[in-house]
């Protein structure tokens, strides 16, 4: 039976209640936290920094998958992700469309010098081949089912179809990069992710605002691919 990972997306809790939900999730069987930072730049919309993260790290050990959806200027890429490391930044996963090529380069080796799990997110037109080259270098590539920026959008079937591909690639040449899918996931896209070979799902309003949280959670934690 195969092991899924769900990764609540923090972006759409209650954050009145935060703590409250960290616990519900937890009792429910995540294992991950999903933490999207977004820059106003890179995507219209504005999220959360490092300290919101270390107040999420200071209260829970969940592994702290940390997505940032941002353009990295007038600094090097090390020094813009610090702060996010010593928050307790379990994984970093930057955008390949983000990323100038000099960029894309020190963060892969920083994967080394930092002792850093690093992934790289795919927009849905992005072609799933740019990330070929760096899969051995890679701990997870995310691949986007929505258009970054906002939650609550729905799931694009056609992005999906490159974690199919994805997963034929990662087998035939015997890496170990975890697969993950984010945007619009529910009951349903869940289940056609897992199929696909999807390892992590990050779902948000499908989860977070409702009173069987705990049920829906479950339920994509379950293997009931065919």
């Amino acid at each position: 039976m195969k092991k899924y990972f769900v990764a609540p997306s923090v972006l759409s809790a209650n954050y009145l209640a935060l703590k409250d939900e960290l616990t519900v999730i937890r009792t429910a069987g995540a294992e991950w936290i999903h933490f999207d930072v977004m820059d106003g730049d890179f995507v219209p919309n504005l999220t959360f920094g490092p300290k919101i993260l270390a107040d999420i790290r200071s209260y829970s050990n969940l592994y702290l998958d940390c997505h940032l959806m941002v353009k990295i200027k007038n600094q090097s890429v090390e020094s813009y992700l610090l702060p996010f490391i010593k928050a307790g930044a379990s994984s970093i996963t930057l955008h390949y469309e983000a990323l100038t090529p000099d960029q894309l380069t020190e963060f892969l080796m920083l994967r080394i010098k930092l002792q850093l799990k690093i992934g790289l997110a795919i927009n849905p037109r992005t072609p799933l081949t740019v990330v070929f080259p760096y899969l051995e270098q890679l701990d997870l590539v995310l691949i986007m089912t929505v258009e970054p920026g906002f939650g609550g959008q729905s799931f694009i079937p056609q992005a999906a179809k490159k974690i199919k591909e994805l997963r034929t690639y990662l087998d035939q040449h015997q890496y170990s990069t975890l697969i993950e899918v984010d945007g619009g996931i529910n009951e349903q896209t869940g289940l056609i992710c897992k199929n696909y070979g999807v390892d992590v799902l990050v779902a948000g309003s499908y989860l977070f605002g409702h009173s069987d949280l705990i049920t829906r959670l479950q339920g994509l934690l379950a293997d009931e691919t065919n």
